[in-house]
């Protein structure tokens, strides 16, 4: 064997023992050649199982070349060194053969029938990415050291090839091409097949108007045995989990509605506290004053016994409930709103300024005091203007001087006894707790804003067990639930999702062929994704622009990616 090829090889596997021993995330081999240490998943996005760290291989980066200027002050020049700033170009890849290249030089140097090449003991696996320049449109090359015992008895060589995004299903390889492919490569005498599918069941439920990016996810995985065709349906019978990503403030959120809600309170509480407040778009076209005096004059034509303005009422209410009903199975809305909670209710979807709610609360105080109106209010309401209506019955109300900030502490108690009631109302309503478990979220006792922060916090438990309630699943209380975004991973039955994604197309689908076991193991893999599993190369789209309705394909478009494998013996 030439001399060069084995210094090159020692040279390179010197390299990289050392960047492995001292642990180094990023080095330059010869210069063009950036070897980076990484955790597997972090690039290969599961393509290979295992979990310990790898060697990535890629095109360094170009330096910066320094640009000598002159410019000129008064009569003096000075020479100022000016630095190119390069656009991140993002990870480049290395020619195929020059990937081949390094990965020779690894095999060899694990080779024990090749005692010239200095053996460096256990190195990590190496992965090198790839242009694609040859036939088969190679992304990636890899090989990892195969062990019997204590000795290395082989290397696993792997060569990923992706290709653009098609709808053209004739274009996907076939099981029986896989089971060829995988049978040319190493002759077994039997063969496995497993497949795996993913699915975002938040595109079940989403309408064909509403296209937004959403934070939120529903991701159901499925995996079976004893595949039939590309694109199968996951069996009954396969193994499924849910990776639930629940976002506060998702539109597609059963709780929305309840989130804008708290929104308008978050935003009341932080303007009291700062002094300076970010009011919300008024989603109503009246103003708030407007809107607070109808609903007063609807107390007093209800009092005098006007006809219509009860039943009117009631339908309304009932059309809104009947419209959150029919968009998710979780209503938090109650149709026992007192006059507080239907006042808040108008204030909140209207209020753009202090001296809104100070008008608003005058006109209320008013028709209190002069006995115009004596509405109803829920008995353990706690709110400042509760309790003056609480006393208006007697005829003995305290004065109650609207200035300053006063109005606006009072429109958040409303708001928090409102939401606090709701809350109650679902979680013990459907037997999920209990008040004596609530108490420190519904305590009262401390000061406004200490209660916003605890009332936030039931609000975002109920934003995961709404999402878990939309696909049926039963969600014990967690404290991690109390966070901003929650990420909860379930085990699960298919049955009880497959009305969800069996109307749907997976963004990812894999089929995969595999023979042999324990370290001697070899598959063959074809991927099917609506991403490309490789981020250092460019494709080709290959969508016609008439496939597209809507904004959406009829039919979603893969790449396609194929991880072959080849077991190599040393012995």
């Amino acid at each position: 064997m030439g001399s060069k090829i084995v210094s090159d090889a020692n040279a390179f596997v010197k390299f990289l023992k050392l960047c492995q021993d001292e642990n180094k995330e990023n080095c330059t081999y010869m210069d063009d050649i950036s070897v980076l240490l990484v955790e597997k998943e972090e690039l290969l996005h599961d393509i290979i199982s295992g979990t310990q760290p790898i060697f990535v291989c890629e095109k360094a980066q170009p330096k910066c070349e320094p640009e000598a200027t002159e410019t000129t002050a008064d009569t003096s020049v000075v020479e100022d060194t000016l630095f190119k700033v390069e656009q991140d170009l993002g990870p480049q890849p290395l020619s195929v053969m020059k990937a081949r290249q390094l990965l020779s030089w690894y095999t060899m140097a694990h080779n024990p029938n090749m005692p010239w090449v200095e053996a460096p003991g256990t190195l990590h696996p190496l992965w090198v990415r790839c242009d694609k320049s040859d036939p088969c449109a190679t992304v990636w090359l890899g090989v990892e050291t195969v062990y019997s015992g204590n000795k290395t008895s082989g290397v696993k060589l792997y060569t990923v090839s992706c290709k653009g995004p098609t709808g053209d299903e004739t274009s996907f390889t076939a099981l029986d091409e896989l089971k060829k492919e995988h049978e040319k490569r190493h002759h077994p005498s039997t063969v496995a097949t497993k497949g795996y599918a993913q699915y975002n069941l938040f595109c079940s439920l989403k309408e064909e108007s509403m296209m937004f990016e959403s934070q939120s996810s529903v991701i159901a995985t499925l995996t079976w045995n004893n595949v039939e065709k590309v694109l199968e349906c996951p069996p009954l019978s396969s193994k499924a989990s849910l990776n639930i990503k629940v976002t506060v403030g998702d539109i597609r959120s059963p709780l929305y509605q309840t989130y804008r809600e708290m929104e308008f309170l978050l935003a009341l509480a932080e303007g009291l506290r700062t002094g300076e407040t970010e009011w919300l778009e008024p989603v109503e076209t009246q103003s708030a004053v407007d809107l607070t005096r109808a609903l007063i004059e609807e107390l007093e034509n209800v009092a005098q016994g006007v006809p219509g303005h009860t039943a009117k009422a009631s339908e309304k209410q009932k059309a809104k409930t009947d419209a959150t009903a029919a968009f998710s199975s979780m209503v938090i809305e109650r149709g026992d709103l007192d006059f507080t909670e239907q006042l808040w209710e108008r204030m909140r979807k209207s209020v753009t300024s202090y001296q809104d709610i100070t008008e608003c609360l005058k006109n209320v105080v008013k028709a209190v005091k002069l006995g115009k109106i004596k509405p109803w209010i829920h008995k353990d309401s706690n709110s400042t203007l509760s309790k003056l209506i609480l006393q208006s019955y007697q005829q003995q109300i305290d004065a109650m001087p609207l200035a300053g900030l006063t109005p606006a502490n009072m429109l958040l108690e409303l708001g928090l006894d409102k939401i606090r009631k709701d809350f109650i109302n679902y979680l013990v309503g459907k037997e999920l707790t209990t008040l004596n478990y609530l108490s420190y979220y519904l305590d009262t006792e401390v000061d406004l804003q200490e209660q916003v922060i605890r009332v936030r916090k039931l609000h975002h438990l109920l934003e995961i067990m709404g999402t878990c309630s939309t696909f049926l699943i039963s969600c014990p209380f967690q404290k991690s639930y109390l966070n901003q975004t929650v990420i909860q991973n379930l085990q699960i039955k298919p049955a009880l999702i497959s009305y969800f994604y069996e109307k749907e197309q997976p963004f990812s689908w894999a089929m995969e062929v595999s023979s042999g076991q324990g370290s001697k193991e070899v598959k063959t893999t074809l991927y099917l994704s609506d991403k490309p599993l490789v981020d250092h190369v460019s494709f080709d789209l290959d969508v016609p622009l008439d496939e597209s309705v809507n904004g959406e394909s009829e039919k979603m478009s893969y790449y396609r990616t194929m991880v072959s494998c080849s077991l190599i013996s040393f012995t």
